[in-house]
C-alpha cells in the first residue's frame, strides 16, 4: 500500500463507521502511515485542513459537522494513567456523542482504554515496497464497520 493506498483505506474507513461513535486503535512503527490513515479518514468526512500527527500536543480534535473525531498518540507516555488528565474518555458515553476516537499507540496505555471497536496493523514492507495493514474487529460495532468496508 502508498501513500494515495493509504488515503483511501482511510477514506473506506471513515464511511464504514456510518456517523456512529467508535474507537480505532492505528498500530504500527514510526512511519508506518498512521497518520496518514488519519488524513485519507478526516479528509472523506469533509475536513480538508492540516492534519499533523498529535505527538507532542497529545490530542488533535476535529469538530466536524454532527460528530468530533478525536486523533490520539500516545507515543510520549510513559504510563497508562497519564491518559486519564486529558479528559477525553468519558465512556460509554462517546457513543451516544458520536465521537469517534483515532488512538496511535494504543499499546501504550492499553490497561486504560475501551476495547477497540477495530484494530488496525500497519506494517511496513521490506525494501520500501510499501505498507500491508491488516484490519481486525474487536466488537459487534466493529464487525458491522468491516462489513461495511467489504461492501463498499
Amino acid at each position: 500500500m502508498n501513500e494515495k493506498a493509504q488515503l483511501a483505506f482511510g477514506a473506506k474507513l471513515a464511511n464504514a463507521c456510518d456517523n456512529k461513535g467508535c474507537v480505532i486503535f492505528l498500530q504500527g512503527d514510526l512511519g508506518a502511515g498512521k497518520t496518514t490513515t488519519v488524513r485519507g479518514f478526516l479528509s472523506a468526512l469533509g475536513y480538508h485542513g492540516k492534519v499533523k500527527s498529535p505527538t507532542y500536543t497529545l490530542v488533535e480534535s476535529y469538530v466536524l459537522q454532527n460528530q468530533t473525531v478525536y486523533h490520539v498518540d500516545l507515543y510520549r507516555i510513559q504510563y497508562p494513567k497519564e491518559i486519564l488528565g486529558l479528559g477525553l474518555f468519558d465512556f460509554p458515553d462517546y457513543l451516544k456523542k458520536k465521537t469517534i476516537y483515532l488512538i496511535e499507540w494504543p499499546e501504550k496505555a492499553a490497561s486504560e482504554l475501551p476495547v477497540a471497536d477495530i484494530a488496525c496493523i500497519i506494517t511496513l514492507l521490506e525494501f520500501k515496497k510499501g505498507r500491508a495493514c491488516q484490519v481486525i474487529a474487536h466488537t459487534a460495532q466493529g464487525k458491522k464497520i468491516m462489513e461495511a468496508m467489504i461492501d463498499a
